[in-house]
């Protein structure tokens, strides 16, 4: 991860006053990393900087970052910013990428394959049924659950993963010290044990109308595509649909009574070229090619970093790796294995075995074939 002084720096860049991500990506490349861009006392016409961010960042202060340097110190706290390793190649990807990620939990998690799950505030109860039964199936076929920590279908996807021993992402449209609503302090707090809870905002931001549209923007991002339970013709859950779209990233839709508002949305979708889905099955094949795609992102990613929180020394005899990734080693021929019988032969909870296998992987110990298919290649 970043050390302190690059953090600091980067801290700088987010407080500037009108900078943003597009201005900031053309400075770093004007000047090469955020410390060297924040020590310029003007800047080149075409890094088009505002005044006011100028002005800022000549007089910025790190006495100013206490509270953000403080909370950083804590347990499982995380800053990550935009060229982290461990900053989700996928999100980069999107027109305007957050400048960092306050990140309270697994930082890991964001790298491994995730899954949008969105849907109305006002469930149905066959809305959370569906959302039950689908996120349950996806976490034991490994797949990250991430959503928005509302009510209704976003705490249910949560949930749902956190009952099958799985991973998920709650994204915040307030600063990580505010969870909202506050009725699911509890359900943060367990997220973080097997996941992450992450934001963009300052620390202490509190609920504002127009900051959870942008949060939409981050949970789109940060996922290989995302399923629609139940929405209604106008509703935020569409606009997290259209900017996966825009992203050329799968949509799917569970269909539902012709007769439920609650389904409207997701009709308008299918109706628009979302796939429609009846299983987690089908969600799997749909994402699969996207999997394999991410995997090699992130090894590119973590190639050209010197990240100390992943295994990637290949020449290390196994009797370096940790326990557990031993374990998952000596449950694994040179002969494709499916995750399901891994699980079933290691004992192992679903997060750990998805972390594991990841790292296993961007180590070169293993590979994985299509479909899930895991096999030893040394």
């Amino acid at each position: 991860m970043s050390n302190e002084s690059e953090i600091q720096a980067w801290l700088h860049l987010l407080r500037a006053p009108g900078l943003g991500s597009v201005k900031t990506q053309k400075l770093l490349q004007t000047f090469g990393d955020a410390q060297t861009a924040i020590q310029q006392k003007s800047f080149p016409k075409d890094c088009q900087v505002p005044s006011s961010a100028t002005r800022y960042l000549q007089q910025a202060n790190n006495d100013d970052l206490a509270a953000e340097l403080s909370w950083l110190n804590k347990n499982n706290n995380h800053i990550l910013p935009l060229n982290d390793p461990l900053y989700p190649p996928q999100l980069r990807q999107i027109e305007d990428p957050p400048l960092l990620l306050f990140v309270k939990g697994q930082a890991e998690t964001l790298l491994l394959p995730q899954l949008a799950v969105v849907g109305s505030r006002n469930a149905t109860a066959g809305g959370i049924n569906n959302t039950q039964a689908f996120c349950h199936d996806l976490s034991q076929k490994g797949y990250v659950i991430t959503s928005g920590l509302a009510a209704g279908i976003d705490a249910t996807a949560h949930q749902a993963a956190l009952d099958a021993g799985g991973q998920t992402v709650a994204v915040m449209g307030t600063g990580i010290n505010q969870i909202y609503p506050k009725s699911h302090q509890q359900l943060a707090k367990s997220i973080v044990t097997q996941g992450a809870v992450i934001s963009e905002l300052p620390l202490n931001t509190p609920p504002h109308a127009h900051n959870f549209p942008r949060r939409n923007r981050i949970i789109a991002g940060l996922s290989l595509g995302t399923l629609v339970v139940e929405a209604a013709k106008k509703s935020g859950t569409l606009i997290t649909a259209r900017l996966s779209m825009e992203q050329n990233r799968p949509v799917m839709a569970i269909p539902g009574s012709i007769h439920n508002p609650h389904s409207k949305g997701c009709h308008l979708l299918i109706k628009q070229g979302a796939k429609l889905v009846e299983s987690a099955q089908d969600i799997a094949e749909e994402l699969s090619p996207s999997v394999a795609m991410l995997s090699d992102q992130i090894r590119d990613q973590l190639q050209q970093s010197d990240s100390p929180n992943l295994e990637k020394n290949s020449e290390d005899p196994i009797c370096q790796l940790p326990d557990s990734q031993q374990k998952v080693l000596s449950a694994m021929g040179h002969d494709p294995i499916s995750f399901d019988h891994l699980m079933a032969a290691t004992s192992m909870a679903v997060a750990e075995l998805n972390s594991d296998l990841m790292l296993l992987e961007l180590s070169g110990w293993i590979s994985k074939s299509p479909g899930s298919q895991y096999q030893r290649v040394k």
